[in-house]
């Protein structure tokens, strides 16, 4: 078998559809010398002829009838291989399709990515992870994080690619009867106000932490947690004020009646919400409708929160 080139056995097989040299060269898309130089050197690896010619044309020879069934099971298995296994078929699949997100994220992207995998892949689950930095970047590149949405400016480098999909920036929540509840905070009434302060793993909030440190804007951190989750609650029972990224600040009105929206009285930075992947997967194609399914669900024209 070392001797055989296995890039004629689609000529083997050609030849025995169209029995002719000339249709299977029209067949394959090359020229007739080209199937002429392949059937010899076929003949001369086989010691026989394989195709003769007779009153109907070009026939088999008893050594080809036995050959080609193998030559086109071959070809069959080399194209459901390597060509099938390249499609995908969301409304079909039961695959796990895994996110890194922060508990921002969470709140951010996990209802329309769920309303949209209800329609289109209902057979597909998805789970959500929440990872430092190094691990988020080991497990997309293992394959075992389909993407990272968010925030995650460590996420550099040839390997990784990245598209942005929208820009978030941030906004001051209170209970909303605050004594000092305005549509926008003054300096004096934000410096005023004792603060509840996010530690999250997320990484949104260091950039608003490092504007203040920039700028020498010492607030009065009464409270450090590290969950967003609690916050509409201690924000509804006490006279502290929260700054938080704007989508969580605007789903948290929605679902809370007792808490309200203040712009911070300063021009806070703002940052880019991206969806990451690893160039490993790059032509995979369930990442790629992955990420096409993200991109159209969350980007400029589709953002639902106000400016």
């Amino acid at each position: 078998m070392e001797h055989l080139d296995l890039n004629l056995i689609p000529y083997l097989v050609a030849m025995d559809e169209k029995r002719s040299v000339s249709r299977a060269a029209r067949l394959l898309g090359v020229s007739q010398p080209r199937v002429s130089s392949a059937l010899g050197r076929l003949r001369e690896y086989f010691n026989d002829p394989l195709f003769v010619r007779t009153a109907r044309g070009m026939q088999p020879t008893p050594r080809a009838e036995a050959l080609v069934p193998a030559a086109r099971e071959a070809l069959e298995r080399i194209q459901k291989g390597m060509v099938e296994t390249q499609q995908f078929d969301p409304a079909t699949t039961s695959d796990m399709f895994s996110i890194a997100l922060s508990d921002v994220g969470e709140i951010v992207f996990l209802p329309r990515l769920l309303r949209a995998f209800a329609e289109l892949a209902p057979g597909a689950r998805l789970r959500s992870v929440s990872l430092p930095p190094s691990d988020i970047e080991r497990g997309i590149e293992a394959g075992d994080v389909d993407l990272a949405v968010g925030y995650f400016p460590d996420l550099g480098g040839n390997n990784f690619f990245q598209k942005r999909l929208f820009t978030h920036r941030f906004i001051c929540l209170m209970r909303s009867d605050h004594p000092l509840r305005s549509q926008k905070l003054t300096l004096e009434r934000f410096m005023r106000c004792g603060h509840a302060v996010v530690r999250a793993e997320g990484r949104s909030q260091e950039v608003l932490e490092n504007y203040l440190e920039r700028k020498r804007i010492r607030r009065r951190a009464v409270l450090e947690t590290s969950h967003f989750m609690s916050l509409p609650f201690i924000l509804a029972k006490t006279d502290l004020i929260a700054t938080v990224p704007h989508a969580i600040g605007y789903a948290y009105v929605a679902e809370h009646a007792s808490i309200a929206l203040a712009e911070p009285p300063f021009e806070l930075p703002r940052f880019d919400l991206k969806q990451h992947w690893h160039r490993k997967f790059n032509n995979d194609p369930r990442v790629t409708w992955l990420r096409g399914l993200v991109s159209s669900l969350f980007n400029d024209e589709e953002d639902e929160w106000p400016k």
